[in-house]
């Protein structure tokens, strides 16, 4: 279902102008004003997952990225009411990472519940399909990994295949993420926390980068 516009929207996002990202490409020592590792994430939706992360490690620096600017939006004002100080939001599209930021200057990425796009013909648009990959390389560090969640089965598969033949090792796998070890550092995004009281599995990886 598609969000309704937010009342007031751009303004509410103007707010939160100290922790979006500048238009302009910029390093992350002047965005953050330090030197810390950096972590993204892909869609970040509402920010449950991103405010939560970046609140467990105020040593590591996030940046989020969401398509929608009135979801986006509501991100980062959940961060800037909890006034977390280590994460940055920017309105942005998967596609143009490289255009953004510099070349492998980070070292995770995350791909929470990410559209299956189901629809034969459609798997071109999938965040693990191979030319996203190639995206990441030139993004993530060297040893940098990609952590995927999610309770499509079948895009889990199509994702293990893409990232087995496009570069990356996967190091780490569960298909109940709440079953599994995995689940002590867990921390959950809106959708996981409807889909786990819903009894649904959710399925994990990690994929460290190879070349």
């Amino acid at each position: 279902m598609r969000m309704r516009r937010k009342k007031h929207g751009k303004e509410r996002l103007e707010k939160c102008g100290d922790i979006l990202l500048p238009e302009e490409k910029t390093s992350f020592k002047d965005v953050f004003g330090n030197e810390n590792p950096v972590r993204l994430e892909i869609g970040c939706g509402k920010g449950d997952f991103i405010c939560g992360t970046a609140a467990k490690e105020p040593d590591i620096n996030f940046v989020a990225i969401e398509r929608i600017s009135d979801v986006l939006m509501l991100a980062a004002e959940k961060a800037k009411a909890a006034d977390i100080k280590n994460v940055r939001f920017t309105v942005m599209n998967a596609a143009n990472l490289a255009e953004k930021f510099e070349p492998h200057t980070i070292e995770r990425i995350y791909l929470n519940f990410s559209d299956p796009w189901p629809k034969k013909g459609y798997a071109k648009r999938r965040l693990t399909y191979r030319a996203f990959l190639d995206i990441y390389k030139t993004v993530l560090t060297k040893n940098g990994s990609i952590y995927l969640k999610t309770d499509d089965d079948s895009l889990f598969e199509f994702s293990v295949e893409e990232l087995n033949d496009n570069g990356f090792e996967i190091t780490d796998i569960t298909r109940d993420l709440h079953g599994s070890g995995y689940a002590k550092d867990n921390v959950m995004t809106e959708y996981e926390k409807n889909f786990v009281s819903e009894g649904k599995k959710i399925n994990m990886l990690r994929a460290v980068r190879k070349d």
